[in-house]
């Protein structure tokens, strides 16, 4: 299946699209910087009860979105408030499926009655990287995705990720995932958040990967490799307190490359 921006931007352009992390925050601060990076994406994913996010934030959020023209997307995870989603909980199959269907439909129920829709879902924290792998997390993900979204949604996933495949197979088209603002491992995964380095501070630092990415699918990992990544949106985390500089920075970046950043189809071609 072909990546979005094949079918959607002429041969001779590049695009792509660039995604943020909303709805977690709780203080005025970091929604401040929520609401500022929604001037600047084309995509939001955001909390839907789980790590965070209740229905005023949800309805807040996606009132946001709709009215920056961005748009909205789910991001579930493990119900883990208390571990902010990125702790692996071990879950029936059955219990996982109730965990995202109350997730996912809360954010459809909140969009619908503001008229907007949930295009596209991402996993949060330890979830993203469970379905990524392509374990049963992921063959709960995409039944609950097709039975409330529809055939039409965007699955997000790590570039390379081994369910990116899957997904495909069951018909729903993947969006794959590089991060600006986050470091890589040799294997394609992300550094873990407590090691030294992880988490980007320096704006320049996220747009340089950020252009390695959209431009050469290549990003250069903590170990000093250069590793290959086929990438159709970039994210910036909307709970870093640089997230704002780093988007300005990023924007720039591709707009001087002559990349276009937009937001793939609302339906698939």
């Amino acid at each position: 299946m072909a990546s979005w921006w094949t079918i959607s931007v002429p041969d001779e352009e590049r695009a792509i699209d660039l995604n943020a992390d909303v709805g977690e925050a709780t203080d005025a601060v970091g929604i401040a910087v929520e609401r500022a990076l929604l001037g600047l994406v084309t995509s939001a994913h955001i909390a839907c009860g789980g790590h965070a996010g209740d229905e005023a934030s949800m309805r807040d959020t996606v009132l946001a979105a709709r009215d920056n023209g961005v748009r909205v997307g789910a991001h579930p995870s493990y119900p883990d408030r208390d571990g902010s989603g990125r702790r692996p909980l071990k879950m029936t199959p059955r219990d996982l499926s109730s965990a995202l269907e109350e997730q996912i439909g809360a954010l459809v129920e909140v969009a619908t009655s503001v008229q907007a829709t949930v295009q596209s879902i991402k996993p949060h924290g330890a979830l993203y990287g469970e379905v990524g792998r392509g374990t049963s997390s992921c063959d709960a993900l995409l039944a609950v995705a097709l039975e409330l979204c529809g055939p039409e949604t965007w699955l997000v996933l790590p570039a390379g990720a081994p369910a990116v495949a899957r997904v495909h197979a069951a018909g729903l088209n993947v969006l794959q995932e590089g991060f600006a603002d986050r470091a890589y491992r040799r294997n394609g995964e992300l550094v873990a958040r407590q090691v030294a380095g992880s988490v980007y501070s320096d704006p320049s630092q996220a747009a340089i990967q950020a252009l390695g990415l959209a431009l050469e699918g290549e990003v250069i990992t903590q170990e000093g490799m250069t590793l290959s990544l086929p990438v159709d949106t970039l994210c910036i985390h909307g709970d870093s307190p640089h997230a704002v500089a780093m988007a300005h920075a990023v924007l720039r970046a591709l707009a001087e490359a002559g990349v276009a950043v937009t937001a793939p189809p609302a339906r698939r071609p």
